[in-house]
Parts: C-alpha cells; sequence; structure tokens
C-alpha cells in the first residue's frame, strides 16, 4: 500500500482527535494514503500528490518528491501499527484512499479489534462490492469550483448518488466564500440530502483564516440548518502533520 511518509521516514498513521465533520471530537488512528485522483488548490496535504514534474498547481507554490513523500508497506505491515495504539475507531484518509481499495479490504480483514471505521472521499470513484460494506461510515467531501478543478473532474454524480443513497454516508463540503453556498445548494437539492447530512466547514490551515470564515458561515448553517464543522485540529496544533 502506498502510504504517506513522515519527515522521519516513518508512515502517516497516528492517534488524535477526528477534527471535522460527523465523528468531531473522537479519538481515532488515522492512516493517511498517499495519491490522489485530484488536485485542489487550497488542499491540506498537496504531499499526498504535488509531485515534482507535474503540472498541477498549489496555492503554496511547493512540489514533492514522490519516492520522499511515500513509504509503501503491506496490509499485514500496517495493521500492528494501527493496533498498537488500543484504540477501537479507524480513519482511512488522504490522499484519495477509494484508489486502494484492494488492498484496504485486505487490511481491515486484518483488524477485526475495530469496531469503527470511517473513509474519507472525495466521492468521486465508486467503492467496489467488496469495500462498500466495510466502512461504519463515509465522510464524502464534493469538492467546489473553489479548488480550481473542471467540474467533469471532481464531480461523478453516479458515485455521489450512491453515496446519497447510503445512511452511514455524510456530506462535507469545504467553504471558502459565501458564493460557494450556491454550488452547495444546487448538490443538496440534486442528491436530495436532508440538512442533517451535510457539513460545512470553513476552509484554512491557520485559526485567524478559520475564524474570520467561522463566523458568517455558522450564521448560515444555523439559518439553512446544516452542521456547523470547525477544523478542530487546526484550531488545537496548527498545520502540524500527524495531529
Amino acid at each position: 500500500m502506498k502510504v504517506s511518509r513522515l519527515a522521519d521516514g516513518s508512515p502517516e498513521i497516528f492517534h488524535t482527535l477526528q477534527g471535522e465533520g460527523a465523528s468531531l471530537g473522537f479519538p481515532a488512528v488515522f492512516l493517511r494514503l498517499s495519491l490522489c485522483n485530484l488536485h485542489c488548490h487550497w488542499c491540506d496535504t498537496p504531499y499526498t500528490w504535488n509531485w515534482e514534474q507535474t503540472p498541477w498547481t498549489h496555492q503554496d507554490g511547493v512540489k514533492f518528491s514522490k519516492t520522499e513523500e511515500i513509504v509503501e508497506l503491506s496490509p499485514a505491515e500496517i495493521a500492528p501499527l494501527i493496533l498498537s495504539y488500543d484504540c477501537n475507531r479507524l480513519i482511512l484518509t488522504g490522499g484519495e484512499p477509494l484508489l486502494q481499495q484492494d488492498e484496504l479490504v485486505k487490511l481491515t480483514r486484518l483488524l477485526p479489534e475495530i469496531t469503527f471505521i470511517e473513509v474519507e472521499t472525495n466521492g468521486t470513484k465508486l467503492p467496489s462490492d467488496d469495500f462498500i460494506d466495510i466502512p461504519t461510515q463515509f465522510n464524502i467531501s464534493p469538492k467546489l469550483s473553489n479548488t480550481g478543478i473542471d467540474e467533469k473532474l471532481r464531480l461523478n454524480f453516479k458515485a455521489l448518488g450512491l453515496f446519497a443513497s447510503l445512511e452511514k454516508a455524510f456530506f462535507k463540503f469545504v467553504v471558502c466564500n459565501q458564493s460557494d453556498l450556491d454550488e452547495i445548494k444546487t448538490l443538496h437539492s440534486k442528491l436530495n440530502l436532508s440538512p442533517d447530512r451535510i457539513h460545512l466547514m470553513p476552509e484554512g490551515r491557520d485559526a485567524e483564516t478559520l475564524q474570520h470564515r467561522s463566523l458568517w458561515l455558522a450564521d448560515i448553517c444555523r439559518d439553512q440548518g446544516y452542521h456547523f464543522s470547525p477544523r478542530l485540529h487546526v484550531l488545537l496544533w496548527g498545520n502540524e502533520r500527524a495531529k
């Protein structure tokens, strides 16, 4: 499996609190996988996809070495690292985890002690028949035009429609500007979602930016019946990795 690699060479597997969405505040073990099929301009994990010699742009203007940012491990090697934290909630994140579904199926079969598994996905990839029943919860984050990505690449309505049909799927939108709300309302209607399955989260990697965007976004969530999601990990630890 292709896993994000920390500066000390270890895989990015860490024990913290869920900082976003429906499970905000729960203790969890995170497995951060490398590789993504999208390239969001504001992405907070560009080291999982923004490789040297690629044409993609990012607000940081930094390219990463693919060989230095990825560690390859088998499911059998990853499983004991996850279990070492003695935590029953696992969050599979990225990058885009659904690019490695087959290996994730093998991994989760080695983790009978884990009773709650969350998958964070951009909603562009269909889950396989073997994979779809594994997560206890899907955290779907459809990408808006604020990502700088063409709609044909960032929205797969066949996949989004499938996720919308699952009661265990929650939808989280990253909001930069108040104009993003028109897109969210359109997707809300098109996917026939109830407001209590929708979480709006301000984009930002520092407390000041989050505070500025949270003030008006909280009012919108109150008035529209959406959930407001802070970025708890950023408020607690800043933009530090593995937190």
